[in-house]
């Protein structure tokens, strides 16, 4: 499908999909954030994808709202405002929740609403050129839809102080934080990136769409009820196609069959 704010390239199971306003340094609209949804929502289903590389064109990975768009949304109502948040939230949890393992290739700043786009990702590779704010606060408003996935994943005390002060965050600090995992040169971040890819490629990908939901579910469960649910889901998978030729493949001291679609 053609879209008009991003671009989708699909080669080898990998997927790559790309902020593609460069000329606003990718800030997001509501077509954007549209698009987006649709095509997370859309690989969900897709065989030919098992790894999403997530990233901007030219120098930036989102700098937050368009702000042609934060013209329109000044005036709106409450009602309008809240429709509008949703599509945010919405786009959001599409990208958190897509089963295949999302890698953000993060080639440049990140800014307010965009910072929450680095924070679904499951691993983020930031270029040291990269830079992050939450600057909501600066304009009168705050993180709030980004805010579920931004406080687990940096914990509520680094949130405290980066939300509230609006701070600008080098790349390096950001990693100390937890906002992403990995920080290299410009020049390095496409081979970074391509090793992760070729870490979770060498991973059962049934085993990775399950791990991705226990990930979402487990750390909200009280223990008692943790206890059954991760125990079924393990007896589950050890039943399944995959496992069975996982286990039998280190066992055998061989190569588990998924990695063979890698060369193809």
């Amino acid at each position: 499908m053609s879209y008009q704010t991003i671009t989708l390239e699909v080669k080898d199971l990998i997927v790559r999909v790309t902020l593609n306003r460069p000329e606003v340094r990718n800030a997001f609209n509501g077509r954007m954030l549209a698009e987006l949804r649709e095509v997370f929502l859309g690989l969900r289903e897709r065989g030919d994808v098992r790894v999403v590389i997530f990233t901007g064109s030219g120098t930036s990975f989102c700098a937050g709202a368009d702000l042609n768009w934060m013209r329109q949304v000044k005036d709106y109502t409450y009602e309008e405002n809240l429709k509008d948040s949703l599509v945010l939230a919405e786009c959001l949890y599409a990208i958190y929740s897509c089963p295949k393992p999302v890698v953000g290739r993060i080639n440049g700043p990140a800014i307010g609403g965009g910072t929450g786009m680095v924070a679904v990702c499951d691993i983020a590779i930031a270029s040291s050129a990269a830079q992050f704010s939450f600057s909501e606060v600066k304009i009168g408003v705050v993180p709030a839809c980004i805010s579920p996935y931004v406080v687990r994943k940096m914990g509520e005390g680094v949130c405290r102080e980066f939300f509230l002060t609006g701070e600008r965050l080098t790349a390096e600090k950001a990693q100390k934080a937890g906002l992403v995992n990995q920080v290299v040169t410009p020049e390095s971040l496409d081979e970074a990136v391509q090793e992760r890819v070729d870490q979770l490629l060498s991973s059962g990908p049934e085993a990775l769409k399950v791990c991705k939901d226990l990930l979402e579910k487990v750390s909200s469960l009280p223990f008692d009820e943790a206890r059954t649910y991760t125990a079924e889901v393990i007896a589950r998978l050890r039943q399944s196609p995959e496992a069975q030729e996982g286990m039998a493949a280190y066992l055998g001291k061989r190569k588990p069959s998924w990695t063979d679609d890698t060369k193809n």
